[in-house]
C-alpha cells in the first residue's frame, strides 16, 4: 500500500525516524479499515516521491502502534502531522487533496 519513498514508522522507530530527522517529516496516522485513509494513500505516496530528499514521508498504523497515536492524541484518522526539529509544526485531520497537502507542507520545506 505504500510507494517506494513512503516509510512505515512504528512505536519503536518513531524517535529516531521522526523526532531526530534532519528534514521535516509528514506522518500519516491511518488504519487498514479506514476508507478515507485508503483514499489518500496514493496522494501521500505522490507527495513522498515529489518531495524526496527534502521531506520524509511515512505512515503509522494506529492499530499496530497505539502508543505513538496516543502520545500525539490522534482521535480521528486520517490525521496528518508535520514534524520539524522534533516538534509538531502543523496538522490536519481528514482526507486532503494533493493541492491542500502541498499548501500544508510548503511553509516547512526548503526549496
Amino acid at each position: 500500500m505504500a510507494g517506494q519513498n513512503t516509510l512505515h514508522f512504528t512505536d519503536a522507530s518513531f524517535e529516531q525516524d521522526v523526532l531526530q530527522s534532519d528534514v521535516p517529516v509528514l506522518v500519516d496516522f491511518w488504519a487498514e479499515w479506514c476508507g478515507p485513509c485508503r483514499m489518500i494513500g496514493p496522494t501521500i505516496d505522490a507527495i513522498a516521491d515529489e518531495y524526496a530528499g527534502r521531506l520524509k514521508v511515512g505512515k503509522v498504523n494506529v492499530d499496530e502502534n497505539g502508543n505513538t497515536a496516543m502520545r500525539y492524541q490522534v482521535r480521528s484518522i486520517p490525521t496528518l502531522l508535520v514534524f520539524k526539529g522534533g516538534k509538531v509544526v502543523d496538522q490536519r485531520v481528514g482526507a486532503l487533496g494533493k493541492t491542500d497537502l502541498q499548501k500544508l507542507l510548503t511553509p516547512h520545506i526548503s526549496a
